[in-house]
């Protein structure tokens, strides 16, 4: 089986640079949504928000762990190959470096051959801040921290949990940055509704957060990019954060490139303050994101070859 989910690590992280999430195709993150949505409505009410954010985040392990777990064991069962077609298509599904480039590529296109309020409904779809106060360099820099925080959330931290325990510790990892990206918020709904998705998603996070970086500052020396600067700004910057975890890649994004990221956002009308990340060698343009785009394949392809390397010495062992 060892063997088998290798195979279906290098076919998903291979169909996901290929193919990305090709519309209209039922999605795992869509089924997570669906179902947190379900949930959400049932447990809201409940006088104990935190129970009721705790009972959300069980039921949403407890199904979209325990239904991917059945099915890879079902279809062990009858077919080795089965399971290699079942387990790709999971871990092709938990990957998204092909989506995150080409939905922060709309926002470069907007910038370059659009209208700033093109710019704005682009960056809107994959950012949670509001957009409608941003200028150019604003939508430019939300895109760019985008790619940098889910380089780690959308591309190596799937790759380590799968790396770690096949594609259904990688269904795990996914359902619970579903739940945070949801219910994770720190506004009047969900402050205590939405603590344990949270927490439980920087518990998760935390160790691929920073696996992301060093790859990352690799990834930079490879790419062309300032590594020594990332590195430096890295080393400065990481805990310039509320989240433990979102500042990693995002000091590494900013040094390798030489610009200043993060800042004061605005979220749902509300200035949330944030320090400065990087120094500000010069202004930040939207060519930053295509740069953006080559630290996030290279960091991926360190990983895969990282999780590769980690099976065949598994493999040798037993």
């Amino acid at each position: 089986m060892l063997l088998y989910d290798t195979a279906a690590l290098l076919l998903g992280f291979l169909l996901d640079l290929l193919l990305g999430d090709p519309q209209g195709w039922p999605h795992i993150v869509r089924w997570y949504g669906k179902l947190i949505e379900v949930l959400e409505k049932q447990l809201y009410p409940m006088a104990n928000k935190r129970l009721a954010g705790g009972l959300l985040v069980v039921g949403v392990l407890v199904i979209g762990t325990g239904v991917p777990l059945a099915l890879l064991a079902l279809a062990w069962t009858l077919s080795p190959w089965c399971y290699l077609a079942l387990a790709s298509l999971l871990d092709w599904q938990c990957l998204a470096a092909r989506s995150l480039r080409l939905e922060s590529l709309r926002v470069y296109t907007a910038l370059t051959d659009g209208t700033l309020e093109d710019a704005r409904r682009a960056v809107g779809m994959i950012v949670g801040r509001d957009t409608d106060v941003l200028d150019e360099a604003g939508v430019a820099r939300a895109a760019v921290e985008t790619v940098a925080e889910n380089t780690s959330d959308g591309e190596v931290a799937p790759l380590f949990y799968m790396m770690l325990g096949g594609p259904a510790l990688g269904c795990l990892y996914k359902a619970v940055n579903t739940m945070d990206s949801m219910v994770g918020y720190r506004n009047e709904r969900y402050m205590r509704f939405g603590t344990c998705a949270a927490r439980l998603d920087d518990v998760m996070n935390y160790l691929p957060s920073r696996l992301s970086a060093l790859l990352m500052i690799a990834a930079a020396k490879l790419t062309g990019a300032d590594a020594a600067n990332a590195l430096r700004i890295w080393q400065r910057d990481r805990r310039k954060h509320d989240s433990p975890n979102s500042a990693q890649t995002e000091a590494v994004m900013a040094g390798a490139l030489r610009v200043r990221l993060a800042g004061d956002a605005r979220y749902f009308g509300q200035i949330h303050k944030k320090q400065y990340i990087g120094d500000d060698f010069r202004p930040i343009e939207p060519e930053d994101i295509r740069r953006s785009h080559r630290l996030l394949y290279g960091t991926a392809w360190l990983m895969l070859l990282l999780a590769v390397m980690e099976r065949m010495c598994v493999y040798a062992a037993l």
